[in-house]
């Protein structure tokens, strides 16, 4: 069975001595952000864990939960790049 989503939030940590505060992977110096744009750029779960050992899958289901909840929001009147 899984991690629930607070279990997999919880492996997400903001610390201002760690890479400027960024939400990292736990206490890591994995900014979210990393994680996010390596899957958007079409890295597998599987290629992330090879190249960062540190990395266990639920680092990287913690990451998309993250972004999930970050994204619940009432409405968007544009997204500029």
């Amino acid at each position: 069975m899984g991690m629930s989503e607070q279990e997999l939030l919880s492996r997400i940590t903001i610390d201002p001595g760690i890479c400027h505060g960024k939400p990292c992977i736990r206490g890591l110096r994995y900014p979210v952000e990393l994680i996010l744009e390596l899957l958007s750029g079409g890295m597998t779960p599987e290629q992330l864990l090879a190249d960062y050992a540190d990395l266990e899958i639920e680092d990287i289901q913690a990451a998309l939960a993250f972004a999930a909840r970050l994204s619940k929001v009432h409405s968007i009147d544009r997204v500029v790049a």
